[in-house]
């Protein structure tokens, strides 16, 4: 196991790969509590479908993709909360609407333009190949802010979380941090797309939030839990990609499904024994 985890660690685009993972796999866990609690979970399928247009776009136009899908992304989270929010669309019609269009949007202009290659195959299904220098520096820069805002405007993200009723009647402006929540979701789901792929980005989000709460109940248990069991399930499952040449998305959301399992089963066995 050490002599594997050595020769892992020799290679430049694992370690690569490692950084940029645990760092958004720990974002995506600390978003994803809020956003399965606020049944908003499906926001992070949506805006992995916008980037996924997006970096169509810029490869396209021959720019450099996450330049591009940061504030592509960042805006679709915006529109996405105003339309739900402000129109008679609810917010999964809302999600399905700018989905679709965006995951046709990006579908037509490869065809149009490059057809399926490596690079597209890279964004849709993920790879640990696909990381650059530059993409890592900005990938850790953004899950780094990211990180640090959710520290440091955790409890009101906790109030709009548990209560968003009662939050407002206390005079705080629940739609800024509702905003903030889902641009932080979006930063996430860009700066992970290369490694875990458009089509499973959202898992991250969704897997570790709900298989803690298959055992714990505080909103703090369930976070520290899910930002654990992501970070660890990031890792085995890049290490089993590595091993068996699998997809990394595929790897590490098997992972997260196997552990889905095994807490849900003690769950069980909790209750029957209480």
């Amino acid at each position: 196991m050490i002599e594997l985890l050595t020769e892992l660690l020799s290679y430049a685009f694992v370690v690569r790969a490692l950084i940029v993972g645990v760092l958004v796999s720990l974002c995506a866990a600390l978003l994803g509590v809020s956003l399965v609690l606020k049944r908003y979970s499906m926001i992070g399928d949506g805006l992995s479908h916008v980037g996924f247009g997006a970096l169509a776009l810029a490869m396209a136009l021959n720019l450099s993709p996450l330049e591009v899908a940061i504030p592509v992304v960042a805006v679709a989270a915006f529109v996405l909360l105003r339309i739900s929010e402000n129109s008679r669309i609810k917010g999964d019609a809302a999600i399905a609407l700018i989905s679709s269009s965006s995951l046709a949007i990006g579908v037509i202009i490869i065809s149009y333009t490059s057809g399926m290659n490596a690079d597209t195959s890279n964004y849709m299904f993920g790879s640990i190949l696909a990381m650059s220098e530059s993409d890592v520096l900005l990938s850790v820069g953004v899950s780094v802010v990211v990180i640090l805002l959710y520290v440091l405007f955790y409890n009101k993200i906790f109030a709009v979380t548990f209560d968003e009723s009662f939050t407002r009647a206390t005079g705080t402006n629940a739609g800024r941090y509702n905003t903030l929540i889902a641009l932080l979701t979006a930063l996430t789901i860009v700066v992970g797309m290369r490694m875990m792929g458009a089509l499973l980005i959202s898992s991250l989000i969704i897997f570790p939030a709900l298989t803690s709460m298959r055992l714990f109940k505080t909103f703090k248990q369930v976070v520290i839990s899910s930002a654990i069991l992501s970070v660890c399930c990031f890792v085995v499952g890049i290490i089993l990609s590595f091993i068996f040449s699998f997809p990394t998305g595929a790897s590490v959301v098997v992972i997260n499904l196997l552990m889905f399992v095994i807490f849900s089963a003690i769950g069980l066995v909790k209750k029957a024994i209480a």
